[in-house]
């Protein structure tokens, strides 16, 4: 008999439960020996939309679901409800839904597997990290992204980022180790005022959430591992997800989950963790950034 998924994924992660449960409709697919076009028939579907549904990427019609699981021998009982009651958790709507009109699918996406991480390793080469953004510091990040947006769409997607944060501070809160290149905390986005005021959030953030680790590459070190780009390797709890790479972009964003191209990132943020400054020096050099910060603005 099929393993059942659990039940422990954190609420506002519908994404994630797709995930599960296409995973789990893969696996009892492969154990009656059937392809995806068998499958597609007995719904009245293509063989294409069992291969995103069982890859979690579109939502789940309950009716077809129920098909599936009879044609696949699933009766009635604790497995089959257990499951149609995963498909009704996937598609009820996230916090994020009312921000829908200003959040792009290739985003909601990713809001819906960052909800869900355990673990969030992230490397920035422009800005502070989104989820450690001031309000002040990420309406002039949200600025520079949307020069021409009128000032109620600036303040929503800077809600957005606000209630995003949350996430590090919740009963069950992911670990983020996020490692920054010294350039993106020397650069004064929004003036010297906020990025004073980010700065000091930061040293704030650091010595009171034990679950957030910060590192800074020092412009010293020349070239690192990350040469490329920023990017967000995501890692969960439930092993039907996969560590998951993500790497935004202007107008879309990549999501990498092949083994070889995971661990080609892995390899590179684990050299950065070593290249940065260690984790004990972050308070001191963010104090110094603010210090020579005063002294230029004088």
């Amino acid at each position: 008999m099929s393993r059942l998924p659990r039940r422990d994924v954190p609420g506002d992660g519908p994404t994630a439960v797709r995930v599960l449960v296409g995973a789990q409709l893969r696996r009892l697919r492969e154990e009656r020996g059937l392809t995806r076009a068998e499958a597609g028939n007995a719904i009245r579907a293509s063989e294409s939309k069992i291969s995103r549904m069982e890859l979690g990427r579109v939502g789940f019609k309950e009716r077809d679901v129920r098909d599936l699981l009879t044609l696949y021998g699933v009766p009635d009982g604790e497995e089959r409800a257990t499951l149609l009651a995963r498909v009704r958790e996937a598609n009820t709507p996230a916090w994020w839904h009312a921000y829908r009109d200003i959040t792009p699918n290739w985003f909601q996406r990713y809001l819906g597997l960052e909800a869900t991480a355990t673990l969030i390793r992230t490397y920035e080469v422009q800005f502070v990290p989104g989820l450690l953004q001031t309000e002040e510091y990420a309406r002039a990040v949200v600025r520079l992204g949307l020069g021409t947006a009128g000032e109620e769409e600036v303040a929503r997607r800077v809600r957005l980022r606000m209630e995003r944060q949350q996430l590090l501070t919740r009963p069950d809160p992911p670990t983020l180790w996020a490692v920054i290149d010294e350039a993106a905390l020397r650069r004064p986005v929004g003036g010297p005022r906020v990025m004073r005021d980010q700065l000091e959030a930061l040293i704030g953030i650091v010595t009171k959430l034990p679950n957030v680790r910060l590192q800074v590459i020092p412009l010293a070190a020349g070239g690192h591992a990350a040469a490329g780009g920023s990017f967000t390797i995501l890692r969960f709890a439930e092993e039907d997800l996969p560590d998951l790479v993500y790497i935004e972009q202007l107008t879309s964003a990549l999501y990498l989950d092949k083994r070889e191209d995971v661990d080609c990132y892995f390899d590179a943020v684990n050299r950065l963790f070593v290249e940065a400054a260690p984790l004990t020096d972050t308070v001191r050099i963010l104090e110094q950034l603010i210090r020579e910060l005063d002294e230029s603005y004088r």
